[in-house]
């Protein structure tokens, strides 16, 4: 199993730089830098649609997985108040017999 590969903002920013220079052609500049040449055109896509905002980072979390991370923790609460409130009832039930 091969580990993927994690390129930081700048690098991505610089290797578009590279391609749109037109200096070298997009697939030079892939062999040199290490990646595939399809991965630098996808970088140039998001970085024309997203501008500043594209390429976030490792550290950034996106929407989604903040709202998972909430929700899990909503869940963990919700049911230590079920299990509470089910050994309440069940002590309350053995003391109206």
């Amino acid at each position: 199993m091969s580990v993927r590969k994690q390129f930081t903002p700048e690098f991505k920013r610089e290797a578009v730089q590279l391609v749109e220079s037109g200096s070298r052609p997009a697939a030079a500049i892939a062999r040199e830098l290490g990646v595939r040449r399809n991965q630098l055109y996808k970088w140039q896509t998001e970085l024309r649609a997203r501008g500043n905002t594209a390429f976030p980072g490792p550290g950034a979390r996106k929407e989604r997985t903040t709202e998972v991370t909430r929700l899990k923790r909503e869940l963990a609460r919700v049911t230590e108040e079920r299990d509470i409130l089910k050994k309440a009832a069940m002590y309350f039930a053995k003391e109206s017999r």
